[in-house]
């Protein structure tokens, strides 16, 4: 008989769990894309970049989540490259809540949010760097936890103005991104006093991985530069630059000290043990775009425990609002910018064997949070719809 009446409380519990658990899936959104072809072999991008940060969100999540009553689930829609995405955008929606983790072309995210049935969806985008999308491009249904190039070059102008770098030799590539992120170079130099000395376009169809001894030194040469930037998203041609200028100075940017969202190399404020639970996830190191991905999610989650509510609406409202924080593994407190939705976040400045410097750097000062030193500030954005 107490057997019996053991069984029947346990059973009831359970019943009384699964009837008040909180069910919140997310819907992952990703475009395959092929990358045009680099010089070097070793430059690689792993094919799950993104998911697997998405994935570690959402099993942090749940380790709270079961102590909460609640149950965050991911749903994936990867697309071919080629394919038509917003189709099936549409019928994964009707089995989602309207929370949407994007990792897709700035185009496509522009197209899918402005769709009649995403109205009431949240995006957090995790992937493009665009400036334009915190700015006249912006979206009110959109944030993003990715960075802009703008909070890049910031926090790279921010350091170099520390080390009294003021002459800088630019050299812009040619793939897809380059001008956009050469151009934020640029504001970010005038911006921290930086001038730009010397501003080249790299050669089109160059091959120097046997020639770079003679290619580069003539490429740079000129009088005088105290260091470099390079703006080579796809990293086709920076490697090679490395001692190979005609001055020696050190070089930022694509190559050499090389600002970034994440890293492997980050080891304070206890990342080793996100790090750690990432490798054993993914068995790789932990990129920029898994730590945005993983942000993302992190940030539902929280929103989800403080509201007690899974509604794409109410958790934005949250996002925005002075209340929010996530605990980032950065040593300062993450949270979103009102006027335009970008995810405040310091930037690291590393080589790839460790963190150099970690921005905003001590010294450079904001009226209201040092955070937004870095990035379109609010009277910089033209962001109309927040």
């Amino acid at each position: 008989m107490l057997r019996f009446c053991v069984a029947v409380m346990i059973l009831l519990s359970q019943s009384v769990y699964a009837k008040d658990t909180l069910t919140i899936p997310i819907l992952y959104i990703e475009e395959e894309i092929s990358r045009p072809p680099v010089l070097s072999r070793l430059v690689v991008w792993p094919e799950d970049e993104g998911v697997q940060g998405a994935q570690l969100g959402v099993d942090d999540n749940n380790t709270t989540g079961k102590f909460l009553n609640q149950e965050y689930q991911l749903q994936t829609l990867i697309v071919p490259e080629g394919d038509s995405i917003d189709a099936q955008f549409v019928e994964a929606l009707a089995g989602s809540q309207g929370l949407v983790v994007a990792n897709v072309s700035t185009d496509t995210l522009l197209r899918l949010s402005a769709l009649p049935e995403a109205q009431d969806v949240l995006f957090f985008n995790a992937l493009q760097s665009a400036d334009e999308l915190r700015s006249a491009a912006c979206r009110s249904n959109v944030l993003h936890t990715m960075a802009s190039r703008s909070m890049l070059s910031d926090a790279l102008m921010q350091f170099y103005n520390f080390r009294k770098w003021r002459d800088v030799f630019l050299i812009e590539g040619t793939h897809e991104g380059d001008n956009a992120y050469a151009q934020a170079l640029r504001r970010s130099a005038k911006k921290f006093g930086i001038k730009i000395r010397h501003d080249k376009k790299w050669l089109v169809n160059a091959d120097i991985r046997r020639t770079a001894a003679q290619e580069i030194p003539a490429f740079t040469q000129a009088r005088k530069y105290d260091a470099l930037v390079v703006a080579d998203e796809q990293r086709d041609f920076a490697p090679y630059l490395l001692y190979n200028t005609w001055l020696p100075r050190p070089m930022g940017g694509s190559a050499g000290l090389k600002p970034e969202v994440w890293s492997p190399v980050v080891e304070q404020w206890g990342a080793v043990q996100l790090q750690t639970r990432f490798n054993k996830l993914a068995s790789r190191g932990m990129s920029g775009v898994d730590y945005a991905n993983w942000a993302a999610v992190r940030s539902i989650g929280e929103a989800v425990t403080r509201t007690n509510s899974s509604d794409a609406t109410v958790i934005r409202d949250y996002l925005l609002s002075d209340n929010f924080e996530l605990a980032g593994f950065k040593g300062a407190a993450l949270s979103y910018r009102a006027w335009n939705g970008q995810l405040r976040q310091p930037i690291t400045l590393v080589h790839p064997e460790a963190v150099v410097a970690t921005a905003p750097l001590a010294g450079f000062l904001h009226q209201t949070n040092e955070l937004d030193t870095l990035g379109l500030d609010q009277s910089e954005t033209q962001c109309k719809e927040f």
